[in-house]
């Protein structure tokens, strides 16, 4: 499928949630300076006042999201060859946006060798495969993308995955996650239903507690059930970033302070969480000093 082709309900919905995503990453990192100081971060974040930086700039996070909505908007679904080689190619062209460890062997090989994605994503970490958060921080906007279809969903989000993150962890998260955007888009996101959908794992089980956890509880209190992303690992960061989302549906700007006040992996769990959320609102309704000081997506302009 030509990008002229990727038009509609489908490619619009991708569009919010990478706005979102990007809004939530950048928010995000916007905190980690603050972090030394953990008791002023907390009470800047629950007095609701915005880091004082003028520019806030998107990580990994974003730059691996525009990746795969690239490839999606050009061929319509994942190709795995594809992918690795629009991952590699936006880790060559700025590395220093925060990709991890893993990411910093693997891309620079996929840039010379895309073909070989399969074995080279398997070599990482000692043979087991990476079961980091990254392929479910990028991965809301194929969710929004194949709302229609959610056993569409699962399968593109799976293969989405396999290009860097071959452990079964890493997978479960993106599944886990496209699940939620898919779900936020047809407005109906349920952390029980996102459960259903995802494959056996702790991210699984992670979420089955997250479903339990009442949306009256603070989510810091929330963060230390579910975990908020400080261990890089898809079990420690999704369940509570999809929590957080499913807390405030309708409300992106209400959901990120939400998120950002578990600390943590904080960019990367409010990528997740802006990324589900903006899959239903967009970014219309966020203020617009926030949308200014966001770091522009290429091909911008298109806030809705």
């Amino acid at each position: 499928m030509s990008t002229a082709a990727a038009t509609g309900p489908h490619r619009a919905a991708a569009r919010r949630s990478l706005e979102g995503l990007a809004l939530g990453d950048a928010f995000g990192e916007r905190w980690f300076p603050l972090f030394r100081e953990r008791r002023q971060a907390y009470e800047e974040i629950r007095a609701r006042r915005t880091p004082e930086e003028p520019d806030w700039h998107w990580t990994d996070d974003t730059a691996m999201a525009l990746g795969l909505f690239r490839v999606l908007d050009r061929y319509g679904e994942v190709r795995q060859r594809e992918l690795a080689h629009a991952f590699a190619l936006g880790h060559a062209a700025d590395p220093a946006r925060g990709y991890g460890h893993g990411m910093h062997d693997l891309l620079p090989r996929l840039c010379r060798e895309p073909d070989r994605w399969p074995e080279l994503a398997r070599e990482l970490f000692g043979g087991e495969g990476s079961l980091g958060n990254g392929a479910a921080m990028r991965v809301a906007p194929l969710g929004a993308w194949f709302h229609a279809d959610l056993r569409r969903v699962v399968e593109q989000a799976t293969r989405s995955a396999e290009v860097t993150h071959a452990h079964p962890e890493g997978i479960a998260g993106a599944v886990a996650v496209a699940v939620a955007a898919a779900l936020s888009a047809r407005g109906r996101l349920s952390v029980a239903e996102v459960v259903s959908l995802t494959p056996d794992s702790a991210t699984r089980d992670g979420l089955a507690r997250a479903a339990g956890l009442p949306v009256t509880t603070e989510p810091w209190k929330a963060s230390d059930v579910l975990g908020n992303g400080q261990r890089i690992r898809a079990d420690d960061t999704v369940p509570f970033a999809v929590w957080t989302a499913a807390r405030h549906p309708d409300d992106l700007v209400s959901a990120l302070w939400a998120t950002a006040e578990g600390f943590g992996d904080v960019d990367t769990t409010c990528a997740i969480t802006g990324g589900i959320v903006a899959a239903r609102t967009g970014v219309d309704a966020v203020p617009a000093d926030w949308l200014r000081r966001r770091e522009p997506l290429p091909g911008g302009g298109e806030h809705r």
